[in-house]
């Protein structure tokens, strides 16, 4: 279909061009979106691939035999949300591990306490871990356990593992928010817990969960390859502090799939040393969005490509589709689609921000940046709370080139909304609302963008923006 699709605006443009005398721009226009459908041509076989990473897999149910049940109750946990069932968990993990045709069981109607614990592979086979019951974390941060004062629930190592059922883990995060910084400025800023972890691993499949009230971010997927989450809910009030859904970092061939998301931050966050990431049928709200970064923090470099979001509805939440970096940093974004998303009441539908600064002073001007370019925006539509429905705030030094926009409506509901450019080019076609004349693109920046990922200029003072 997007084959199709390109070929098709192809003939449109060499029409325009022979027919109507339309300038050579037209065909630089036609390179750009060649260069990104080049970029995404993987992604878009993505969900296809990865089904094949779990060919292997077979699926365990509670009717059906040919597993090797393991249940955390043979192994001391009583599940009644009081006693510490820590040790428990581990010793069912182990003897899962070790057993190649292995289902490790939480059953449902029971509550088990577990404390900060990290479950170590590879494992003898393919190892099923079928959560029906709730696992939940102690609600006092005094509780934690010390050595490991970042992480909960670590999954590492594994190849062709599937999480299953139709849990709940509940991070307790209650107090953890109270005691941030970012609630009470009088409270030292200090980091917490991430409630579900995928480190170091591959065909690992996730679906039907209930990941609810992280201490901080709710799940993450870092160091991995051909990860899939499928119908996973993620919940935690808006007003929790770095309460992330999905945190994809290091990572590549990630597929999230109808997956409902309403947190206190990005519902989606994706940051350096990612790529192949596709997003299809995604609810978000409340929260900050679907987010590419931040990126290029304390002068890091960052890369991020090949990322596409297919179908997906925002409501209420203060960013809709965000790409964020900081000022200092290097490296690039590229190659990134999003389409046939609709907003309702948001804040910052489609907002590119290269002066990100989520820090309690103001960011110092640098010259540096990550490179933005090859950004594709197509069927965007719905509300806007904000005047600025289209927002590209890029640097002067490294600009952001290549965006394309392409059948955008959005309108705000009390009032006129507009489109904010900051050294930013590129070109729309078809229906764009609001206008977005301010992108101006041309043949000598499509080119210089294809050889160079990065230009280091001298900075002659921009704005600094602050968390949304």
């Amino acid at each position: 279909m997007e084959y199709i699709f390109l070929v098709f605006l192809s003939l449109i443009l060499l029409l325009s061009t022979t027919v109507y005398g339309v300038s050579d721009s037209e065909y630089a226009k036609l390179l750009v979106l060649e260069k990104i459908e080049e970029q995404l041509e993987k992604v878009l076989v993505l969900e296809d691939e990865i089904e094949d990473d779990f060919l292997g897999i077979p699926s365990w149910t509670s009717q059906h035999g040919g597993k090797v049940l393991v249940n955390v109750d043979s192994f001391g946990a009583t599940g009644d949300g009081i006693k510490d069932d820590t040790q428990a968990f581990v010793s069912a993990w182990n003897k899962a591990c070790d057993t190649s045709t292995s289902v490790l069981l939480v059953p449902e109607g029971r509550t088990y306490l577990v404390n900060a614990t990290k479950f170590k592979g590879p494992c003898a086979g393919n190892i099923i871990v079928q959560i029906d019951g709730t696992v939940v974390a102690p609600d006092e941060p005094e509780d934690w356990d010390p050595k490991n004062p970042r992480i909960w629930l670590v999954f590492s190592k594994l190849k062709g593992a599937s999480f299953q059922g139709k849990g709940v883990i509940d991070g307790s995060g209650a107090k953890w928010w109270d005691s941030s910084c970012k609630r009470n400025k009088s409270n030292p800023c200090r980091g917490a817990p991430s409630a579900f972890t995928i480190d170091s691993s591959s065909a690992i499949s996730v679906k039907g969960l209930t990941i609810q009230n992280s201490q901080q971010m709710h799940f993450i997927i870092t160091n991995s390859d051909s990860v899939r989450l499928a119908n996973v809910k993620i919940s935690a009030p808006e007003t929790s502090p770095n309460t992330d859904g999905i945190h994809i970092t290091k990572s590549t061939n990630v597929v999230l799939q109808n997956c409902r998301i309403g947190t206190g931050d990005d519902c989606v966050s994706i940051v350096n040393g990612s790529s192949g990431i596709k997003m299809k049928n995604i609810y978000c709200g409340p929260g900050h969005g679907i987010s590419i970064g931040s990126l290029g923090q304390n002068n890091a470099t960052s890369i991020v490509t090949q990322v596409v979001l297919d179908t997906a509805f925002l409501k209420g939440s203060t960013n809709g589709l965000r790409i964020k970096t900081w000022q200092g940093g290097s490296g690039y974004v590229r190659g990134v689609r999003f389409q046939n998303v609709k907003m309702e009441n948001v804040a910052n539908p489609i907002i590119i921000d290269q002066f990100y600064c989520d820090s309690p002073k103001s960011c110092q001007n640098q010259t540096s940046a990550v490179k933005i370019s090859q950004i594709m925006y197509r069927n965007i539509t719905g509300t806007t709370k904000s005047a600025k429905a289209m927002k590209f705030a890029c640097s002067d030094t490294v600009p952001c080139s290549n965006i394309v926009l392409s059948n955008i409506d959005l309108e705000k509901t009390d009032g006129t909304a507009e489109t904010y450019c900051n050294s930013a080019t590129g070109f729309g076609y078809g229906y764009v609302n609001p206008n977005a004349d301010c992108l101006q693109s041309s043949d000598k920046e499509t080119h210089i963008d294809m050889k160079k990922d990065a230009e280091q200029k001298k900075n002659t003072g921009s704005p600094v923006h602050t968390e949304l």
